[in-house]
């Protein structure tokens, strides 16, 4: 026996049907050669599900209109107002158009990029030319993938649903289940955060992402909570986090690591200078929290930044790159003089 269509499939076919049918469909089309209405077991049962159905596409602001015969009043027949269902033509500059090609790029997330790439790809078309991505190059923001977490937090914050989940202790590494009603979701140095109440604690609490193990689940009903008014999540995130801010002066190439130079600060008083090597790069001072997560953001830039102070974070740069390059060892590989000695 066939699985049943889902009601959000249903709703699909019906859409499409509606919007090709050349002027009107019957009940009697509908259930003959809509995928999803022959589940119905009876007259009565279909009745109800078309109903239900009309009046959710009518909620989701798509006009269904009522065609009555013209020689009969009992024949009736359904379709899309396609002047009132159809978008507006949509005319983007290059600079809109970079922009979002900008917020694209910045989900990395499989869960999320598959849906963004494409929605991109269809802007395209009504750009206004291949300049548009020129306009913000380099300067797309680095932050790594959320992992499986992201969709069912994204969804509970939609939903205003409260979920539950296990927590590795960043202090402890102590994992116990929480119970969050969550607000939410936020970038900060590299990591994801979702902000929200504590069930247990009662009070604002947030939680890194990537220390969560596990799925996270939903529980109890939608609509289950509203956000205190006159709480900013953002700062409950700052105020709990406890890391201490350090400060990096980086050689950096002209016209590269645009995000970079966007949170320098001032130059300290008694800071590092460029040296002989380097006269040619501009020196940027730029504060950050986790030395890991920037770690992460200063490899990417390759030979383009080269890390001055503090030692720390420069001895990390300098054994990452290290480790990658004792990667680069396979068999088959050319020596210095170009010749393959396993081929």
């Amino acid at each position: 026996m066939a699985e049943p269509i889902p009601p959000a499939e249903r709703l699909l076919n019906l859409v499409i049907a509606l919007v090709n049918t050349g002027s009107r469909m019957s009940k009697e089309q509908i259930r003959s050669t809509v995928a999803g209405y022959g589940d119905a077991a009876s007259d009565d049962a279909f009745e109800r599900m078309f109903e239900r159905d009309k009046d959710a596409l009518r909620d989701l602001g798509i006009p269904i209109l009522t065609v009555t015969g013209r020689g009969h009043g009992d024949d009736i027949g359904y379709r899309i107002d396609q002047d009132a269902y159809a978008m507006p033509q949509v005319d983007l500059t290059a600079a809109e158009l970079g922009v979002l090609s900008l917020a694209a790029q910045f989900w990395q997330d499989r869960t999320l990029r598959t849906d963004a790439t494409r929605a991109l790809t269809k802007l395209r078309a009504v750009g206004s030319g291949p300049e548009a991505e020129d306009l913000v190059a380099g300067l797309a923001p680095r932050v790594p993938a959320a992992g499986a977490a992201l969709g069912p937090l994204l969804d509970a914050v939609h939903a205003h649903q409260a979920v539950t989940f296990s927590y590795r202790a960043a202090s402890t590494g102590e994992v116990r289940t929480r119970v969050l009603e969550p607000w939410r979701l936020l970038v900060r140095e590299g990591g994801w955060y979702v902000v929200g109440l504590d069930r247990d604690r009662e009070a604002a609490r947030s939680f890194r992402l990537s220390r969560i193990e596990g799925p996270v689940r939903g529980v109890g009903p939608t609509a289950a909570f509203v956000v205190p008014v006159g709480i900013d999540p953002a700062a409950v995130l700052d105020s709990r986090r406890t890391e201490t801010s350090a400060i990096a002066a980086l050689a950096v190439r002209p016209e590269r690591a645009s995000a970079l130079r966007s949170r320098a600060t001032s130059r300290p008083e008694g800071s590092t200078q460029l040296p002989p090597g380097l006269v040619d790069r501009d020196l940027i001072h730029v504060p950050y929290t986790s030395i890991t997560a920037f770690v992460d953001e200063v490899v990417g830039y390759a030979d383009a930044v080269v890390v001055l102070e503090p030692d720390e974070l420069r001895d990390r740069i300098v054994a990452r790159l290290q480790a990658a390059s004792a990667l680069d060892t396979t068999p088959g590989r050319t020596d210095s003089e170009g010749v393959n000695r396993h081929g």
